[in-house]
């Protein structure tokens, strides 16, 4: 399978400008997969939104500059293009619907930025609903799995035994709880960038978070706690999984694990309550890091 999928999967490194610097500089790393052979591909969305410069790297060592052609945030989705010299070998969406709870999978990707990485696991759900993990406003349905997804993985596909795409890796809680875009979301996606093309509609915006979409709620609190004995006892809460590098999130101290309780006083609950206090020009958070209690200010900074 592995040998079959791998051609059509990119590395991809990602350069943005750090706080007020003026240089670009390597900020992030993540993976896509190839679905045209005119060079579509597709990703997620937190990976490539707020970079100024997409560099994207093939199985032979061949090195493009993509171009976002759109993106949908609440799917955590992007197109990039790039414009290859010859045609290209891609992959196929399969139905995510047709998953079954145990059925074996592969993700492939780049974490830590080690190219062509797989890594097996079974599938746990393929309905885990995104209000479980805190997306109050969210109808998808991810597909979670125990396979391995590290930074760097994100954007790379999961694919069944057949090689076909089932999702595409998003999220990783802790060890052993990872998710997955289904692919029967991706389709209407692919589908609706094509016919915007035609009508020459562009649909994304490049609103900013600190965080892009890697928080969860407290839901799996649980499983948190036997993976961090040290995990906080609460109730409610959003838990970090990953502070993206050059965000003011991570120069104002905030680290991987923590939870965020409340924002300027108010309560949080949901990422929703996250993504919607950035409204403002500053936030003080209440954070949780392991037994001690924390005040973080926080100046939100969108970076171009």
């Amino acid at each position: 399978v592995v040998e079959k999928v791998a051609p059509s999967v990119v590395h991809m490194q990602l350069w943005g400008r750090l706080l007020h610097g003026r240089m670009p500089v390597p900020v992030y790393s993540g993976s896509g997969f190839i679905v045209s052979e005119d060079g579509l591909i597709i990703t997620n969305a937190h990976v490539v939104r707020n970079q100024q410069w997409i560099e994207v790297v093939l199985q032979n060592g061949a090195r493009y500059e993509a171009v976002v052609k759109d993106i949908d945030l609440k799917l955590d989705l992007a197109v990039i293009k790039i414009e290859p010299n010859a045609d290209l070998p891609v992959l196929m969406l399969g139905r995510s619907s047709d998953l079954r709870a145990g059925e074996f999978v592969v993700a492939l990707g780049s974490p830590v930025s080690l190219q062509n990485t797989a890594t097996a696991g079974i599938v746990s759900t393929k309905q885990r609903k995104g209000k479980e993990l805190g997306m109050k406003d969210s109808d998808i349905d991810y597909v979670q799995i125990d396979a391995a997804i590290n930074p760097g993985n994100s954007g790379g596909p999961l694919v069944n035994l057949d090689g076909d795409v089932v999702g595409v890796n998003s999220l990783r809680v802790t060890e052993g709880i990872s998710f997955a875009v289904p692919s029967d979301r991706v389709r209407p996606f692919l589908e609706e960038y094509h016919k915007r093309q035609l009508t020459g509609k562009a649909s994304w915006d490049k609103t900013n978070s600190l965080f892009s979409n890697l928080l969860t709620s407290l839901s799996l609190s649980k499983e948190l706690k036997i993976h961090y004995p040290d995990f906080p006892d609460v109730s409610s809460g959003v838990y970090v999984c990953k502070v993206v590098e050059g965000t003011a999130a991570q120069s104002s101290g905030l680290r991987d694990h923590d939870v965020i309780v409340k924002i300027n006083g108010k309560p949080i609950t949901t990422t929703t309550d996250v993504l919607e206090a950035l409204d403002s020009d500053s936030l003080s958070m209440a954070v949780l890091r392991g037994k001690d209690n924390l005040l973080l200010t926080v100046i939100p900074e969108v970076i171009n």
